[in-house]
């Protein structure tokens, strides 16, 4: 809430060392005396703020009122602005654009229709804390609201220095540039190379499912399962089986890899409240005994509700249909089981469950359980929605999900597809289906016959659209299964939400790679939703744009091919990408960002924007710096808006 204080970001984890950023970073540009990460304690930053521009603290201190202020942070703002197009101002010209960004970014946070709107004042905070009325500021305030000034008031004044040298603001040109020929070729492969071995370096800190020592461990995963469900070989290639056998007691997990007593305690009270829960013995498969290897923390993760997530769904159980409908299904939704959100597109649902429930699920508050026995639609309901969908034409591209169809036995199934096919004016059907990641025996080849029996080359397109969320859950079941259905010709995409488990350095570029090299496409890059129930997974929006430029960048464009993405409630996709789409209109006192997301429409016909309150940068980089991370590998990431 605006104002409130946010206690986490007041612990202080890591103290930012300028002095051991020195070197040649290739990848994320030379860092010399910026402006650190995080620092020692409170004080330390509000010092800090006070030294990261000069002349915005005297211009806030001599103010002798908030509006005054304000005129004259608009005044220093255009004359900044100004300086950018000197002849010899000393900045890189990419420097350049990074003060245009921030100057771009200030203007928007000081402005009085902002303030209103988002019902909180930086300026006053910063004006406050100029004067001297630190004691009381520091009460409403944390760090991770001072280091985002800290920031963006070096930023301003060209001193983000992403692009210069120790020793003060430098030009710094590659000395390839310099050169013609040959030699400048040689010189730029030189460098090239040393990128590339950079890039190596960090996906290899990555393991993918497909390494044979990582396949050989868990072949003896398999094996206990045998055991302990009294199963064998046959019975795992059986995908009937491991949804008769859906695993939901918190007991049977127990049994096979470490938890920490919170997560069990979780487990249990979720599994008491009947909260929809569920993982399959073949995914279960893919988590190692051992807690502390951490090769499994995003296989646990899509599974395994963090403690926080359980007390609130089980708080909200009764209402749980409105309360975490944060997509506000039920406002574009003209008819049971269709959603619409675009002229040429609807979402399908004939069947509300899954062979396994993900936490971080957009729909978990329409599921009642995983693989509950009411879950297909009936057929007065499918032929209702197949009816709207005759009687709208201008619908041609139809998204099957649902929970998840491909679960659907396959006379239904076939069944479902065979009365969407027969509509004239569909042209393509997209399936949503998580069961090559987690039930990848379901794709038989009578599954695949199915699917692809629609597939018309010229006339109509089936695709399948999966959801690998790291290069851990790719194995050779699932690579199978892939090219059991591209075999048919159909497509296979994949939608990764971007979360605290696959955000590391590199760790969504791997996937990538892997994804690429078993036949599946990168498709969507989704930022994680603000369910406030999952907010343990959430990453800042700055982190995926740093992402998309600084890591995927690198890669081969066939394996970049995805595009990052907000899905704004009611509205539809938001490409983040884009600066004409959003722009960051405050900063509130736990450092969190409010972004406005222009809808998809824009230009088009009016429609409203939507306000969404980020988490805070500062957050996300305590939580790495816990996990291990080295956070100065992040540090351009504040000047990400």
């Amino acid at each position: 809430m605006p104002g409130k204080k946010n206690e986490k970001s007041r612990k202080i984890i890591v103290n930012a060392d300028p002095a051991k950023i020195a070197g040649d970073d290739i990848l994320t540009g030379v860092f010399q005396s910026v402006p650190p990460n995080l620092v020692t304690d409170y004080d330390a930053s509000l010092e800090i703020l006070r030294h990261a521009n000069s002349d915005i603290h005297e211009i806030l201190r001599s103010a002798s009122t908030l509006e005054k202020a304000r005129d004259a942070m608009f005044g220093y703002l255009d004359k900044a602005e100004r300086r950018v197009f000197d002849i010899d101002n000393g900045l890189h010209v990419m420097e350049k654009v990074i003060v245009r960004d921030c100057i771009r970014v200030f203007r928007s946070i000081i402005g009085p229709v902002n303030e209103k709107v988002n019902q909180f004042s930086a300026l006053d905070i910063l004006w406050k804390l100029a004067r001297g009325e630190t004691e009381k500021i520091k009460q409403e305030i944390s760090v991770a609201f001072v280091m985002e000034f800290i920031h963006l008031f070096s930023g301003v004044t060209g001193h983000a220095n992403v692009y210069t040298k120790q020793g003060g603001v430098k030009k710094r040109v590659p000395k390839f540039i310099q050169m013609e020929g040959r030699e400048a070729a040689l010189r730029r492969s030189d460098r090239l190379d040393r990128m590339s071995l950079q890039l190596r370096r960090y996906l290899m800190k990555y393991h993918c499912g497909l390494e044979p020592e990582i396949i050989k461990r868990r072949r003896e995963n398999r094996r206990k399962i045998y055991k302990a469900f009294g199963a064998g070989k046959e019975d795992w290639k059986n995908y009937k089986w491991h949804l008769e056998n859906v695993i939901k007691k918190p007991e049977t997990i127990f049994q096979f890899i470490e938890i920490s007593e919170d997560y069990k305690k979780a487990l249990t009270k979720a599994y008491k409240n009947r909260l929809p829960m569920g993982v399959t013995p073949y995914y279960l498969h893919l988590m190692d005994r051992a807690s502390d290897l951490g090769y499994d923390h995003a296989v646990r993760a899509q599974v395994l509700p963090p403690p926080e997530y359980v007390d609130s769904m089980s708080t909200h159980l009764l209402e749980r249909e409105r309360h975490f409908d944060f997509m506000g299904e039920h406002d574009t939704s003209p008819v049971d089981l269709i959603t619409r959100r675009y002229p040429a597109i609807c979402i399908f649902k004939p069947y509300n469950t899954c062979s396994q429930i993900c936490v971080y699920c957009q729909r978990n508050w329409e599921i009642d359980e995983c693989m509950s026995a009411n879950a297909m639609a009936g057929k007065r309901s499918l032929q209702r929605a197949l009816t709207w969908m005759r009687e709208h034409p201008g619908i041609g591209d139809v998204l099957i999900t649902g929970g998840d169809p491909m679960v659907i036995d396959d006379e239904k199934l076939e069944y479902v597809l065979d009365e969407v096919a027969a509509i004239k004016h569909i042209y393509r059907i997209r399936i949503g289906t998580r069961t090559p990641v987690v039930l990848p025996m379901r794709w038989t080849d009578n599954a695949a016959r199915i699917v692809a029996k629609h597939h018309e080359p010229g006339r109509r397109e089936v695709a399948v659209v999966t959801h690998f969320e790291h290069s851990y859950e790719i194995t050779p079941e699932a690579m199978a299964a892939v090219r059991r259905i591209r075999k048919r010709g159909v497509s296979v995409y994949n939608q990764q939400v971007f979360t605290i488990e696959n955000s590391r350095r590199f760790e969504s570029a791997k996937l990538r790679m892997d994804l690429r090299k078993i036949g599946v496409d990168p498709y969507y890059t989704f930022n994680t939703k603000g369910k406030k129930e999952t907010r343990k997974y959430m990453v800042p929006i700055a982190r995926i744009l740093q992402e998309r430029k600084e890591e995927a960048r690198l890669l081969p464009g066939l394996e970049r091919t995805d595009e990052p993405v907000f899905n704004v409630p009611r509205l539809g996709k938001n490409h983040l990408r884009a600066w004409q789409d959003h722009q960051l209109t405050m900063i509130l006192a736990d450092g969190s960002r409010i972004y406005q997301f222009h809808p998809w429409e824009k230009n088009i016909t009016p429609v409203p924007t939507y306000n969404y309150v980020d988490i805070p940068i500062y957050d996300y980089l305590q939580e790495l710096a816990a996990r291990g991370e080295n956070v100065e590998d992040y540090k351009t990431i504040w000047y990400y808006y």
